[in-house]
């Protein structure tokens, strides 16, 4: 997260309620009769995510002044997860929190713990795509935020015209090119590990990939047959990639320790070449080059054999818990319809930076989208497109980023880490009660 996994949703996979570092940026104050006052979580704590959140709170509040919203932020990834996880088992929860689609939305026990938004009159305007990824048996459960983004290699197009590269498609291409790169003095390959869950991205950002050659590999993973698993191929290329760049020294010398945001100037500014990661990061790359937003273009993750898929993630969405009753709640559902309003989609367009086409009809994606954009529609309008598992399938074991980082530090080998997290995975579904586990 992956969740969305965004960064958003990039959020998903840090851990621990020791890092809350509560930021509450609150509206203006109303303390008048029949005022109302909530509380908002926002998707993380990074530039994009935060300026959302205040700028949506502060609008809404602007159209609705007996509403105040409070905006706090949280760590993304496992420690943002571990949070609203507590959080809604204590009854502690915002109001309204926005957090990750998709198998992390499974995880939260939406049945008992969250407010359904079924009947609300902007659900008919969703995709099937995203109402199939915030909803169960019983409901729709969540509202989106943003637009879906693809996973895959984000590269500085500039980069490759000075060197004479052309996107690869195959994974030896992909290296030649890595090996070029680096013998310009150019770090070829991006990792910050210094932010774990961007280690995923190689196995994570390669499952549409896998789709493509397996179809039935999702539901086959979910039932627990034997040749769904991540120690065989096609899933075990990932793993197998993500020693290989660390074998091969394609790596700029601070993976261990570079954060994402840094990682992201890194790539603006032509210091590093390519990063395995998830396009909806480009809206920290308007926060910190926006001069530079347009070098950066897409591709999808290349595969031994040509014909890359690439991999798409449904947004973010906006959750009400169970906890949120009577005026609290008839606020929260003001605030979580105003996000697809033709001002919240502004909004979301200024403040999110578009990563690729909404997931409602209501929002349009701007002429003056980001480069990438263009280059994630190329593969949607080829057909050539497949959704993450977490959409296909509720089970994501949690130690996935940690694993990885063994492995693309040189301390698991690609096979080790893959059987280990095979074994992270089983208990993951058997904690979800999942049949054939």
């Amino acid at each position: 997260m992956f969740s969305r996994r965004t960064a958003t949703r990039v959020a998903a996979t840090l851990g621990g309620v020791a890092l809350i570092g509560a930021a509450l940026a609150g509206c203006s104050s109303s303390g008048g009769s029949g005022s109302t006052t909530i509380s908002l979580l926002a998707a993380g704590n990074d530039p994009a995510s935060t300026s959302f959140a205040k700028d949506l709170s502060k609008a809404f509040h602007k159209a609705n002044p007996s509403i105040t919203v409070k905006v706090e932020t949280r760590p993304g990834g496992t420690d943002g997860d571990n949070l609203v996880k507590t959080r809604l088992s204590t009854g502690d929860m915002n109001d309204v929190f926005l957090y990750n689609s998709g198998s992390l939305f499974q995880a939260l026990r939406p049945d008992s713990q969250l407010q359904p938004l079924t009947d609300e009159s902007w659900a008919k305007d969703v995709t099937d795509d995203f109402k199939n990824s915030v909803s169960t048996d019983k409901g729709l459960y969540g509202a989106p935020t943003g637009t879906t983004f693809n996973g895959g290699i984000m590269y500085n197009k500039k980069v490759y015209e000075k060197l004479g590269l052309t996107v690869p498609k195959t994974w030896s291409e992909f290296i030649s090119n890595s090996e070029k790169i680096k013998a310009a003095g150019i770090a070829p390959i991006i990792q910050s590990y210094g932010d774990t869950w961007t280690s995923q991205l190689f196995v994570l950002g390669d499952f549409a990939n896998v789709s493509a050659q397996d179809p039935n590999w999702a539901k086959d993973y979910t039932a627990n047959k034997a040749d769904a698993k991540y120690s065989k191929e096609p899933a075990f290329a990932g793993f197998e990639h993500t020693q290989e760049v660390f074998d091969k020294d394609l790596l700029n010398k601070d993976y261990a320790s570079l954060t994402n945001v840094n990682a992201l100037k890194m790539l603006a500014t032509g210091e590093g070449a390519q990063y395995p990661m998830i396009t909806a990061v480009i809206s920290n790359v308007l926060q910190s080059n926006p001069d530079q937003i347009n070098d950066i273009g897409y591709f999808a993750m290349p595969t031994d054999a040509g014909e890359p898929h690439a991999t798409v993630w449904e947004p973010t969405a906006a959750y009400i818990p169970k906890s949120t009753s009577g005026d609290k709640l008839t606020a929260a559902k003001k605030l979580v319809a105003f996000i697809n309003t033709s001002e919240g989609c502004d909004i979301q367009n200024s403040a999110g930076t578009p990563a690729g086409p909404f997931a409602i009809s209501t929002c349009k994606i701007p002429d003056d989208a980001p480069a990438l954009v263009k280059d994630e529609l190329a593969y949607q309008d080829a057909k050539k497109t497949g959704l993450a598992l977490e959409f296909l399938s509720p089970i994501k074991g949690p130690n996935l980023e940690k694993i990885l980082i063994q492995v693309g530090s040189g301390i698991s080998s690609a096979k080790e880490g893959a059987a280990l997290y095979d074994q992270d995975v089983k208990a993951q579904a058997q904690q979800l009660g999942l049949k054939g586990w």
